[in-house]
C-alpha cells in the first residue's frame, strides 16, 4: 500500500458543536473552526439564530452553521428545501461564516441544481458539502460536480462507518481533489488515531465532535417520561464537547511530522 504525502500544510481541526459550551470548548482547545448543528445525537441538524448568536459572542472561531431541516436521509421534498432556504437567510444575517449542506437525488446522485441555488443565495460565504457526500453513489463524480458548484470543502469518512476504515478512499479523494477543495476525514477522529490518518491519506483537515456525557445536574427525576422515543443514554446523561480531547488532537497535529 502505497502512502500519502505530507500535507503541504497545517492541517485544521474542525469541531462540530450544539451549544455554546461547546463552542468555547473548542475556541480554548485551540481548535480552528466550528460546525454548529443542533441536535448531535441525530446527526446535527439546522441550528438556531438564537444559538449561532451566542456561539459568535462567546468565540473567535469561525462557525460554519449546518443546513439540515430533518433527521434521515438527504432527499428533500420542495417543502425542507424552502426551509433551508430560508435558515439559509437568517443564519447569514445572524452571522454564520459558512455552510455545510448536501442534497442528493432518489438515485443517490448530487442534486446540482437545489446545490447550486442554495450556493447562490449563500454567496460570497463557503460552503462544506456534509455528509451527505457519503451516502452517494458515485462519490468520485460528486467530488468533480462539487468542485464546479464552487463548494470549499467535504466531509467525509470515505463512505465507512469511520474514517480509519475509510481512508483508502479518502487517500484517492485527496489525490483527485488536487487541492482544488478541501476533503476533511470525520468520524472516530481522535488523538490516538489522527496522526496515522493524516499520513495514509494527506488530508489538509479532520472533523470531529469529541463527544462526551455528563451527569445531569437535575435531582428531581421522573423517568416514566422520556423526552425520546429512545433515548441511547437516557434524559439525565447530556452530551458535551470533551474540550481535552479536541486539545489532544491539536497538540498531536501541531507535532505533525508525515
Amino acid at each position: 500500500m502505497s502512502v500519502a504525502a505530507k500535507p503541504h500544510r497545517p492541517v485544521a481541526v474542525e469541531v462540530a458543536v450544539d451549544s455554546v459550551a461547546g463552542a468555547r470548548a473548542a475556541d480554548a482547545a485551540r481548535a480552528d473552526r466550528i460546525e454548529l448543528c443542533c441536535a448531535l445525537g441525530d446527526g446535527g441538524l439546522t441550528p438556531t439564530p438564537g444559538l449561532l448568536q451566542g456561539v459568535k459572542r462567546a468565540t473567535r472561531l469561525p462557525v460554519v452553521a449546518l443546513l439540515r431541516p430533518r433527521a434521515g436521509d438527504f432527499l428533500y421534498a420542495s417543502h425542507d428545501h424552502e426551509v433551508m432556504r430560508a435558515d439559509l437567510e437568517q443564519l447569514a444575517a445572524a452571522g454564520a461564516d459558512g455552510f455545510a449542506v448536501g442534497v442528493l437525488t432518489a438515485d443517490g446522485d448530487l442534486d446540482t441544481g437545489r446545490l447550486r441555488e442554495l450556493a447562490d443565495a449563500a454567496a460570497p460565504l463557503p460552503l462544506t458539502c456534509h455528509r451527505a457526500f457519503d451516502l452517494a453513489r458515485d462519490p468520485a463524480a460528486v467530488l468533480d460536480q462539487l468542485i464546479d458548484l464552487g463548494f470549499a470543502r467535504v466531509l467525509t469518512s470515505g463512505q465507512c462507518a469511520t474514517a480509519a476504515a475509510g481512508q483508502d478512499r479518502i487517500r484517492t479523494l485527496v489525490h483527485q481533489a488536487r487541492g482544488r477543495i478541501e476533503v476533511m476525514a470525520c468520524a472516530g477522529v481522535r488523538a490516538a488515531n489522527v496522526q496515522e490518518l493524516v499520513r495514509r491519506t494527506g488530508v489538509p483537515a479532520v472533523h470531529l465532535s469529541a463527544s462526551a456525557f455528563i451527569d445531569s445536574r437535575m435531582k428531581h427525576r421522573n423517568p416514566a417520561a422520556p423526552m425520546g422515543t429512545q433515548p441511547p443514554r437516557g434524559d439525565y446523561a447530556l452530551r458535551v464537547t470533551d474540550g481535552d480531547e479536541v486539545a489532544r488532537v491539536v497538540a498531536v497535529l501541531a507535532t505533525f511530522a508525515g
